[in-house]
């Protein structure tokens, strides 16, 4: 199982929030290179990373951060305001790996179709971000009115290979993820079935290996001291 440390960008700061409530942002390191260097020396080969500037607003005000945290050399999967094909490139001439289409994919699902057909499905993957069930988009402030099973199937139609999914309700909680939610995904689609949301402790990331998940992104539970990097990625396997 690939694991994705995670940081959140919001004012060129690395910040973390609770069920994506904006209200609750708090900045969490100060430094973003140091941040990914020290994943990277834990022996992480990926790492996720969120525009949240992007994702609320549409506009990316990050790019010279993200740039500088590809050139550690891990392999980075951004998402956060990529709306069109144009952002995509401009992604990843930054130096990014794959790039995560959110909100896009309820608005503008031909344009994930386009991309996938442009960069390959292993350069695009699509979050779905639920509560409740339920599709949130616009940095989780909208109700998409569609169900996250009802989306995958559809985007799974469209050649997306990669989903990321994220149970809102467990996002910053430290209270384990949604398992019963990430199998029903896994039973529905063939996708790889990254989780986000809720990973607490080591014992967390391994449960989410036995499920069979393509991959698990650790947030606050590393920058809270909860998860050992090093040994998670030693009990991952091949990364």
């Amino acid at each position: 199982m690939i694991l994705f440390p995670a940081i959140d960008l919001k004012d060129g700061k690395v910040v973390r929030l609770r069920q994506g409530d904006f209200s609750t942002v708090h900045q969490v390191a100060w430094d973003p290179v140091e941040t990914v260097t020290a994943f990277q020396i834990a022996g992480a080969t990926h790492l996720h990373m969120v525009d949240l500037d992007g994702a609320r607003d549409g506009v990316r005000k990050n790019s010279e951060i993200v740039a500088a945290v590809a050139k550690v050399g891990l392999k980075v999967e951004l998402g956060g305001g990529l709306r069109s094909l144009q952002d995509l490139e401009d992604a990843f001439h930054l130096g990014v790996y794959r790039c995560v289409i959110g909100s896009a994919a309820v608005s503008d699902p031909e344009f994930v179709r386009a991309a996938v057909e442009t960069y390959g499905p292993e350069r695009i993957a699509v979050g779905i971000d639920a509560q409740g069930g339920r599709v949130k988009t616009a940095g989780w402030e909208q109700d998409a009115g569609i169900d996250f099973i009802t989306l995958a199937k559809k985007m799974e139609g469209l050649g997306v290979q990669h989903i990321i999914f994220t149970d809102i309700d467990a996002d910053g909680t430290l209270s384990g993820p949604s398992y019963g939610l990430l199998m029903a995904l896994q039973r529905s689609v063939g996708c790889h079935i990254t989780a986000s949301g809720g990973v607490s402790s080591n014992a967390d990331l391994m449960v989410l290996r036995t499920l069979g998940l393509y991959g698990a992104i650790i947030g606050k539970a590393w920058y809270a001291g909860r998860v050992d990097l090093k040994r998670a990625v030693e009990e991952a396997g091949e990364q």
